[in-house]
């Protein structure tokens, strides 16, 4: 039997919703410039934020993520936080990029997500294709919407998401199925509130056999009653059967191709491969994610 899996608890958000509020818990301004900003603010009858950036004290990008925090809508400023500039969701929002990632987003919500389904598996068809790179952008966009969201990293050959992610744990997906893994080791990501990540832990020798175990469906299903997406980070199906052992226990599939350098024989062979063994091909989206 393995260990219940619980997220690490995240500290209390500050019950000040204001700009003001926001502006000042994350350092932008202090009491003391608050208060001037107070002062222009009543005299102009001007909004706060528009006070402070006249005063010089923020600047709109600040206003902008306070913005977010109001509606629940976290994202960074470039150079905050630990992770790579390549997770844009977190760092470029509201780009061209960003906006395509929103849209299968919904087509996910609408095609998969809405026929009682919350697993999901997404995976290349050969290494490179960009896979873990987009799983890891498109986890942060359901977050964005509210999603309770779980990112694991089942690549127990090549794992990406604790370098994404800058996690810290060394247990994960692999000690879970093997009942060595603790209670902290699913890890909340804390500038997105509905965000966590469960790593994929020690490189095991027999990565096919410990996705193909039963432990896993029953890791999987309590993964599902704690949260209402979880995306699986599989390894490229051209590595090896690990992702074809996972996609039959999840049932379906999100293929990942990449712009320059995946091979359309390869697409088809894997979609035949796939559907000979009964999982669904949910969808394909190409990418250049490095």
């Amino acid at each position: 039997m393995n260990p219940a899996l619980h997220p690490v608890a995240s500290a209390p958000r500050s019950t000040d919703s204001s700009i003001g509020g926001l502006l000042l818990e994350s350092g932008k301004i202090t009491p003391e410039s608050a208060e001037r900003v107070l002062r222009m603010q009543k005299e102009l009858g001007i909004r706060f934020g528009e006070a402070a950036q006249r005063l010089g004290l923020v600047t709109e990008q600040d206003i902008q993520q306070a913005l977010a925090r109001q509606f629940d809508y976290p994202y960074l400023q470039q150079g905050q936080g630990k992770y790579t500039e390549l997770l844009v969701a977190a760092y470029q929002p509201f780009s061209a990029q960003v906006e395509a990632l929103r849209a299968v987003r919904s087509q996910l919500m609408l095609r998969w997500f809405a026929r009682e389904r919350k697993s999901l598996v997404i995976a290349g068809v050969s290494s490179g294709d960009g896979a873990s790179m987009f799983a890891a952008n498109l986890a942060v966009v359901f977050s964005q919407l509210g999603e309770r969201t779980l990112l694991v990293d089942a690549n127990l050959r090549r794992p990406r998401q604790h370098q994404v992610f800058d996690l810290q744990g060394r247990q994960g997906l692999s000690d879970a199925l093997a009942g060595r893994a603790d209670q902290g080791v699913i890890e909340k990501i804390e500038p997105f509130m509905s965000l966590s990540v469960l790593g994929a832990g020690t490189l095991p020798p027999n990565p096919q056999e410990l996705l193909s175990r039963p432990v896993f469906a029953d890791l999987n299903r309590e993964l599902e009653a704690q949260y209402d997406i979880v995306l699986y980070d599989g390894a490229a199906f051209g590595d090896g059967s690990d992702s074809m052992a996972l996609a039959a226990r999840i049932g379906g599939v999100l293929l990942v191709l990449h712009r320059h350098h995946t091979r359309i024989r390869d697409v088809n062979a894997t979609v035949a491969m796939l559907r000979r063994n009964g999982t669904e091909v949910v969808g394909t989206i190409m990418v250049d994610f490095p």
